[in-house]
């Protein structure tokens, strides 16, 4: 038995959270984003798993090329596009799409020699303020794209959501006008809808859907979507089991002071291997499927579990961080967070196994 901790990754949990990201959307197709080792899950499950998306998209020209070597029949959409004449070339070699989202990338399609002509999209920005050229010029940049030689296609014009994720703010229906008045001449494909905007906004669903965080069980919104299922269950497990008085503290800082007599169990998981240090004492874990709260500050390497309820709990007994049974989603607010850094910040010795 491994004392050290791990990752549970289900692949059929991520094959229906991409049935129910269909079921909102009807005929558009589907870009599973798998960016960022695809949301710490591992991108080479993810590719396996979500075989039945139209296409993928990550967010740099490195992880395009990585996934190429992995993927060779699915368009892949690399999300901020090439930044140099080296990343433009390999792009073009490896046969990834671009996104195009300001006029310097378009001065690199016009004056390098490519081993082949390269499929881009064009971001238009809406409103987020972050990436993308701005909508008075999104017509004339499409014109220029499409007159070039190194240009294989425009595939189709993209934006992005700034505030999807919170359904009473109008923000998203000023977003959508401005997207479309800037193309209201356009005939190309359009994506426009990531995860908060499929399960929450279907005006924003267009020909193209960018799900991330949704496939992997996690709700965009601030409460948990019953219908996604956890990809990822967190697991460690007891080792150490140590009675404690009632008034003793326990952990740096002496944060958390005993209630009552009481046995407090030490978990081998900490800040190193992705629970983060600003968990507050009260979050629940589960010990043995049964809910126990967090016992003072997360170490490095281990945090601490009131074990007042389960006197019957000895080391090795297993321990849920988040994941079935625990959302993520509601760990990640007890540290003021949100799924996506849990997700992305496991730690490098955290071991993987596949479940289901």
């Amino acid at each position: 038995m491994s004392f050290s901790p791990w990752i549970e990754i289900d692949p059929q949990a991520m094959q229906h959270n991409l049935g129910v990201a269909r079921a909102h959307v009807g005929s558009a197709r589907v870009m599973a984003v798998i960016k960022a080792n695809a949301y710490g899950h591992g991108i080479e499950m993810a590719v396996t798993a979500l075989q039945d998306a139209d296409s993928f998209a990550v967010a740099r020209v490195e992880e395009g090329l990585a996934l190429r070597r992995m993927e060779q029949s699915k368009s892949i959409l690399v999300l901020g596009g090439a930044n140099d004449r080296e990343e433009l070339a390999a792009a073009a070699a490896a046969g990834l799409e671009l996104v195009v989202h300001h006029p310097f990338q378009l001065d690199l399609l016009k004056n390098q020699s490519l081993p082949g002509p390269v499929a881009v999209w064009l971001k238009v920005d809406s409103g987020m303020n972050r990436l993308g050229v701005a909508p008075g010029q999104a017509r004339d940049l499409l014109r220029e794209l499409q007159s070039l030689a190194s240009v294989s296609s425009v595939s189709g014009c993209l934006t992005h959501l700034a505030n999807a994720d919170d359904l009473g703010d109008d923000f998203t229906r000023q977003q959508l006008g401005c997207f479309r008045n800037a193309l209201s001449s356009v005939t190309l494909p359009l994506s426009i809808a990531n995860s908060a905007g499929i399960l929450g906004w279907p005006e924003t669903h267009a020909d193209w859907v960018r799900p991330g965080i949704m496939l992997y069980g996690a709700s965009p919104f601030a409460t948990p979507v019953e219908a996604l299922r956890p990809a990822m269950t967190f697991c460690s497990r007891l080792v150490s089991v140590k009675k404690v008085r009632a008034g003793e503290t326990v952990g740096y800082g002496r944060t958390w002071q005993a209630p009552r007599d009481s046995l407090v169990g030490v978990v081998a998981a900490g800040y190193a291997d992705g629970y983060p240090r600003e968990m507050p004492a009260g979050t629940p874990l589960l010990v043995n499927g049964h809910v126990a709260p967090l016992a003072g500050r997360v170490s490095m390497d281990t945090l601490m579990v009131d074990l007042g309820d389960q006197p019957q709990a000895r080391p090795g007994d297993q321990v849920v961080l988040w994941g079935r049974g625990l959302p993520a989603e509601n760990i990640a607010a007890a540290a003021q967070t949100i799924p996506y850094t849990l997700f992305c910040g496991i730690g490098t010795r955290v071991r993987r196994k596949v479940s289901g």
